[in-house]
């Protein structure tokens, strides 16, 4: 049973971005937010995004002719899980006051960065409904699982991207009026915003897709203590790797900067590797539409390669349990695993089975599902007090009400 809701003439909602990577996630759903009436958008910017060793990624959302509203430095460059945990106390004096100035309606998070736990805790403290994107995904190789976890339980709505995702987090015990399955809203760049031309991009980045071309995201494995450990069979696979390679920064993790460097070494000893600091969501989606595959650990190798048929290998454990599609090579961190996926992958035969496939992730509609249920949801005790569910409805019984 859905509860009641009913348009407020002005409603303040507030959004987190932490970096590059969540931004291009939130575009649309700023600028469906942004384009209704009623609504005061306050967009609050803090970790990477003021960080110039990963490119200083605000400067990118003023260029979208956003207002960062609110900013907070608080990243702690040191590389270690310790600077991790001293980030989030950082980030968590500085919320403290904006939002306890700010008091907004409803604050939207997304995702699983620690970082987020920061505006999390300081809006349970304050009294704000947390709405939350990407709950009940799974990543068992990083912490970022514990914290989208701990997000939906502090949080009072939830949108989810795929359908078993909507379960788990009904099974956490979550009101089923609260739980709205979505899709992923970094699929909607694809459908609303033009890629840029093959030509454009090779220009731009100085790349040549006649090449054989391999896009490498990958990042630390935080859940490890040494979080860079299974990096030597990486660079051990793509030193056997003939054609371009073409590195994206890492995330602002414990161990990144380990990886930035092995990879400037790397692309020093090879004229066609090439390594880049930012990539914008439209940039880095048109780099994938004429790479021919995607090599790492990243969640935009499972939730968006998808949408492109786009040959992907999956190293190690950092995204074990994610929902996956057909064009997903799973690897374990050896180099001759990871060899004998990059063939596989790069073979004319697998890139023709993708044809046709569909994206688990959602159709690019996600942002304006998101933006209708934040303005129309009712606001005040309904929906900031959590109620328990009966015990026989927390694994998945209500799920049949939901509608």
């Amino acid at each position: 049973m859905s509860k009641p809701s009913k348009h407020f003439s002005t409603r303040k909602i507030a959004v987190v971005t932490t970096s590059r990577a969540d931004y291009g996630h939130l575009y649309w759903t700023l600028k469906e937010l942004e384009n209704r009436s009623g609504v005061d958008l306050q967009l609050i910017a803090l970790g990477a995004h003021f960080s110039p060793t990963f490119g200083s990624t605000f400067t990118e959302i003023e260029a979208d002719e956003f207002t960062i509203n609110e900013r907070v430095e608080c990243l702690i460059s040191s590389d270690t899980d310790i600077g991790m945990a001293k980030t989030i106390g950082v980030a968590t004096i500085g919320l403290a006051d904006i939002l306890g100035r700010m008091r907004p309606d409803i604050l939207l998070l997304i995702a699983d960065r620690y970082e987020m736990l920061a505006p999390a805790s300081v809006a349970l403290a304050l009294r704000i409904p947390i709405a939350h994107i990407e709950g009940g995904d799974v990543s068992e190789g990083a912490i970022d699982d514990a914290v989208r976890n701990a997000l939906t339980k502090m949080s009072h709505l939830h949108f989810t991207t795929n359908e078993n995702s909507r379960r788990r987090v009904l099974a956490m015990g979550e009101e089923a009026w609260r739980v709205h399955l979505v899709g992923s809203p970094s699929l909607d760049n694809l459908r609303r915003r033009k890629l840029f031309s093959r030509e454009a991009v090779e220009t731009d980045l100085g790349l040549d897709f006649n090449q054989k071309t391999v896009v490498v995201a990958y990042h630390p494995v935080t859940i490890q203590r040494d979080p860079t450990t299974e990096a030597d069979t990486v660079f051990a696979a793509l030193e056997q790797v003939s054609g371009q390679i073409v590195f994206c920064y890492p995330n602002s993790d414990a161990g990144s900067h380990q990886l930035i460097e092995r990879a400037k070494v790397f692309c020093q000893k090879r004229p066609n590797a090439h390594l880049f600091v930012n990539l914008n969501h439209l940039k880095y989606w048109s780099l994938l539409k004429y790479a021919d595959l995607l090599l790492g650990n990243s969640s935009s190798g499972i939730m968006e390669t998808p949408s492109l048929a786009l040959p992907t290998v999956n190293i190690g454990m950092r995204q074990q349990g994610r929902e996956q599609a057909r064009n997903i090579l799973d690897a374990a961190p050896d180099a001759g695993a990871i060899m004998r996926a990059i063939e596989k992958g790069l073979s004319a035969d697998f890139r023709e089975s993708l044809v046709g496939m569909t994206n688990p992730y959602g159709d690019g509609h996600a942002s304006e599902k998101i933006a209708e249920i934040l303005t129309s949801i009712t606001l005040g005790d309904e929906l900031l007090i959590k109620r328990a569910v009966p015990l026989e409805d927390s694994t998945g019984a209500q799920a049949s009400r939901l509608h």
